[in-house]
């Protein structure tokens, strides 16, 4: 479709921020608006609130100091005026003309100046003149005036998106198509595709400013519901595809339960017996078995894998494991070999990862196309073409966010046998907006109690100037004949390709005067211990937080530690920079007790299980995110002795940081946190979008439309469910409303997010 102002010019660099059709820009949806109906008069502003003010350019200036430019700008009503500044402002210079009429939005802060009040950086738009056309003005004096994020510099800002939305929107006045029933638009109270898309972008005179800034308008719901509902169409179609596939029909014989309670290491929890009954509930229908196994660090998700490879392998099938690290993949062989030798069978278990010998690789390979090998564990090598199984009958893959494999298990399998069942496990506590999402074709089984013997740790907040009070519980602890990791956000120096830090997104936060930091309680069956004597720390500047240059790194302080404060102990380094080799070798020393104290980045984070570490301890802990920080803590705690985290801070904490610390003080509960996580750092955020295989929403956001993601879920289910029956397919041709929606799923959805196979 032709649009009105877009060019070959303009439509390619739309097209770089994938707006490549009319219906694209359309959903392109202001992220704010301001109020130009009554806007605020100077005399009303207070300091602390955030205002947008039409007000008159009186002068500017570029004022040039050390540290960089500073624009300033003066506006004014009457007698009354506001000061604005933007640092590192040189861009601004010239652009603004005294006498101007110019809209501004920011925080208004109390000011020296004659005028009293400033903002800092705020946002800004210079408003028509009598030259501009009557369109330009209809569209942005005198109203509630949406604001775009731009879309390619000055020429497709606001105002440019502004008139060709408008014109698009008149030109398609009663012609845009409807892909939502009338049925369920009525039964939900939301308006139809046509209106909503014009008052979210041109909201009437009398609308709720507080419900627009929200994006809670009935407009706003109804695109968003819609966005949600086809997103779980999608993922309820390919669940119900999945279902259709001729699968293994597993059968649990009393010879199987017997081969299960033969290597239990101790009593399951229930949470482990309601897991396991539901993967065995799904091994036992003909259709492949597609489940998440979720659970919190420490609940004993593997021993639960383990026995759903056993009934495959008792029904005379392979079983695989696959996980993300060669670390993470050994560590599994050992522990599954450990506990098979319980059993009365002769099970064969081989290992497969990318850094054996050919030979040792054509050995093992060999032993899994002849079916010799009935568990294989291994990382990536197992999806490689040269890997054929004889019988694949489950596949176990561990931590799957962190790498897409699920498209891939066709090559696990021989031509014209059935597919395996899949197991997905992962120790990141998934909130459910998430997992509906990103999960949302899986069936779900959650752990959430730790099995008997598993004792909370003390989880306490330090100052770093109480570093050498930690070193001395550090060599207290080693003394006992216990073993430490101390972890550091960097591998070395202040460079930026160190991608094991992940820094939250909050460094250019002002840090703020804050009270005595608490000595902070573990809330688990209401124990309460005491780590350090209660010193109060300085309290923090008002002074920006810390930059990456101000960061210890791992490898410096390795060499420090060992030669100062924990002199005579044994100091190894592992990061992320190391051949897979050297990290296999530290981690076995590490594992065997030849290592007392691991030096480390966050390349420890998953998976590692060392029973005699009892103390975590964390540098720069405000530096991390809070699923990083909960995974950390994690390593230790394993074992039956006490164990303890320290988060050592620097010397200023951001606001969000403070709220990070005092999350991990306050409660051990992974689902919790990651619940605190996901608000914090939105979902794109949580694992990273790209990585984790997230759709990039247009319209909704899961932080905030929780609520409305669970009704499109249901409404999904009901319309599949409406259309499965023989006679709804019978008239479906002749109720083309229905046919749109499986229309729209094809056409639109499939190309924006690759979720659904619509056929």
């Amino acid at each position: 479709m032709y649009v009105r102002g877009v060019g070959p010019r303009l439509a390619e660099m739309l097209a770089a921020r994938e707006i490549l059709t009319a219906e694209d820009l359309l959903y392109h949806l202001p992220f704010r608006y301001e109020d130009r109906q009554n806007p605020r008069s100077l005399d009303e502003l207070k300091p602390g609130e955030t205002a947008s003010v039409i007000a008159e350019v009186r002068g500017s200036t570029l004022l040039r100091t050390r540290k960089a430019p500073i624009f300033e700008m003066t506006v004014g009503q009457g007698r009354l005026s506001l000061k604005c500044i933007w640092f590192n402002g040189s861009y601004l210079n010239g652009k603004f003309q005294a006498g101007q009429t110019v809209a501004v939005y920011g925080k208004v802060e109390p000011s020296r100046s004659i005028s009293n009040l400033k903002m800092i950086q705020p946002q800004f738009e210079v408003l028509p003149d009598a030259t501009d056309d009557a369109e330009t003005r209809l569209l942005e004096v005198g109203r509630i005036t949406p604001v775009y994020e731009s879309l390619g510099g000055s020429r497709l800002a606001s105002r440019w998106q502004r008139k060709v939305i408008f014109n698009l929107l008149e030109g398609m006045r009663g012609a845009v198509p409807e892909c939502l029933p009338k049925e369920m638009l009525a039964r939900l109270d939301l308006p139809n595709r046509e209106t909503a898309l014009r008052e979210v972008h041109f909201p009437p005179e009398g609308t709720p400013f507080a419900q627009l800034q929200g994006s809670a308008t009935p407009p706003h719901r109804r695109l968003i519901f819609e966005e949600l509902f086809f997103l779980e169409l999608g993922l309820e179609l390919k669940r119900r595809r999945m279902r259709q596939r001729p699968g293994i029909e597993f059968a649990t014989t009393d010879k199987v339960r017997e081969a299960i309670r033969e290597v239990l290491p101790f009593h399951p929890t229930s949470a482990q017996k309601r897991a396991l009954g539901e993967i065995v509930a799904d091994m036992r229908q003909p259709s492949p078995m597609r489940r998440l196994l979720q659970g919190d660090v420490g609940s004993g998700k593997t021993i639960v894998a383990l026995q759903a490879m056993l009934v495959a392998m008792e029904n005379g099938f392979q079983a695989a494991l696959m996980a993300p690290t060669e670390i993470l993949a050994t560590q599994h062989f050992l522990a599954a070999r450990k506990l098979l030798e319980r059993s009365s069978r002769r099970y064969r278990i081989v290992l497969l990862t990318g850094s054996l010998d050919e030979d040792r690789k054509r050995h093992t390979r060999s032993l899994i196309n002849s079916g010799e090998a009935q568990l294989v564990i291994g990382t990536h090598a197992l999806i490689e073409e040269k890997v054929e199984f004889d019988r694949l009958g489950l596949v176990v893959v561990d931590e799957q966010h962190r790498f897409g494999v699920l498209q891939r298990f066709k090559l696990m399998k021989k031509p014209n046998q059935a597919e395996p069942d899949v197991l997905v496990m992962t120790a990141t506590p998934i909130p459910r907006t998430l997992a509906l999402s990103l999960y949302g074709d899986l069936d779900v089984s959650i752990l959430d109690e730790l099995p008997p013997g598993r004792t909370p740790i003390v989880t306490r907040r330090v100052p770093g100037e109480r570093a050498d009070e930690v070193w001395d519980f550090v060599r207290k602890h080693v003394a006992k004949g216990q073993q430490a990791y101390i972890v550091y956000p960097v591998i070395e120096g202040t460079k930026d390709d160190q991608p094991e830090l992940d820094f939250p997104l909050d460094e250019a936060e002002p840090a703020v005067d804050l009270p005595p930091a608490t000595t902070g309680k573990t809330t688990r069956r209401g124990k309460t211990a005491e780590l350090f004597p209660k010193v109060a720390p300085e309290p923090n500047s008002g002074a920006r937080a810390g930059l990456k240059s101000a960061l210890k790194s791992a490898t410096e302080m390795h060499e420090k530690l060992r030669q100062g404060p924990l002199a005579g102990l044994r100091v190894g380094l592992l990061h992320g920079r190391l051949d897979a080799d050297e990290k296999e070798i530290i981690m076995r020393r590490f594992q065997r007790g030849e290592i007392d104290v691991l030096v480390a980045t966050t390349v420890i984070e998953v998976g590692v299980d060392v029973p005699n570490a009892t103390v975590m301890v964390v540098e720069h802990a405000e530096r991390f995110g809070l699923a990083q920080l909960h995974q950390l803590r994690g390593r230790v705690g394993r074992g039956a002795a006490k164990s303890y985290c320290i988060l050592m801070t620097g010397p200023r904490v951001s606001p969000l940081g403070e709220e990070r610390l005092n999350a991990m003080v306050r409660t051990q509960d992974g689902f919790e946190l990651a619940e605190l996580d996901l608000t914090m750092r939105g979902p794109g955020e949580f694992f990273g979008t790209r990585q984790a295989g997230l759709p990039e929403f247009r319209v909704a956001n899961l932080v905030r439309d929780r609520q409305l993601l669970e009704l499109a879920k249901l409404e999904a289910a009901g319309f599949a469910n409406a259309s499965n029956s023989n006679q709804a397919k019978r008239s479906e041709a002749a109720d083309p409303e229905r046919a749109r929606v499986w229309a729209r799923l094809k056409e639109a959805w499939q190309r924006r997010y690759g979720l659904v196979e619509a056929g």
